[in-house]
């Protein structure tokens, strides 16, 4: 059985199914904002949807590794640049649809705005430090900063994965909320786990 999943997992069709099942949140929430179907709120529920699928893109990120070493499946190695720019580009529509919802597209708004709230200013700070991860994604840029310093530059998204769990502990705070919040932050906090004893471990 897991012989033939880690060949399906590098069979041709699998990159680009892996591309069609990452768009599909996209995708609903386009058909569901031009159906109409995002309920009385339509920016409340854009803003906040891509939101969660960014969080749910940096877990799955983060379980490459663990389901990789524990399922004995090298080849799932090959879809964590994937699922890692997806979560950036739900990132960047999130922080789209705050500064055109909430804040009209206003810079100058927008800047006064980030400092003055905590939930936005650790959810920015999260965005920038994720910027510099998504830029040196590829081949040429871990050619050039060498394999070493792309690893260091890229264990920021460790620090990325606190700044998204409390960015969401404070923005559930207003409504009392914590729910969802303890479950992202009980997967975030097992999967940030499981390295630090693989690490030690080993």
């Amino acid at each position: 059985m897991r012989g033939a999943l880690g060949r399906w997992l590098l069979h041709p069709a699998a990159q680009p199914l892996a591309w069609g099942l990452c768009l599909l949140p996209l995708v609903w929430l386009v058909y569901g904002a031009a159906s109409n179907n995002l309920g009385a709120n339509p920016a409340e529920a854009l803003v906040r949807a891509t939101g969660d699928w960014a969080l749910r893109f940096l877990c799955l990120v983060l379980a490459v590794t663990p389901l990789r070493v524990l399922a004995g499946l090298p080849a799932l190695a090959r879809f964590r640049r994937l699922l890692g720019l997806f979560m950036y580009a739900y990132l960047w529509l999130h922080l789209l649809s705050y500064a055109w919802f909430d804040m009209g597209l206003d810079l100058a708004d927008i800047a006064r705005d980030i400092p003055k709230r905590p939930f936005i200013l650790v959810g920015f700070s999260a965005f920038v430090l994720l910027t510099p991860l998504a830029l040196t994604s590829f081949n040429r840029a871990i050619k050039a900063l060498g394999a070493r310093r792309w690893q260091l530059l890229h264990r920021a998204v460790y620090a990325v994965a606190g700044l998204a769990v409390l960015h969401f502990f404070w923005m559930r705070a207003g409504k009392n909320d914590f729910a969802e919040v303890l479950v992202y932050a009980a997967i975030l906090g097992a999967l940030l786990g499981w390295r630090l004893w693989w690490r030690f471990s080993r």
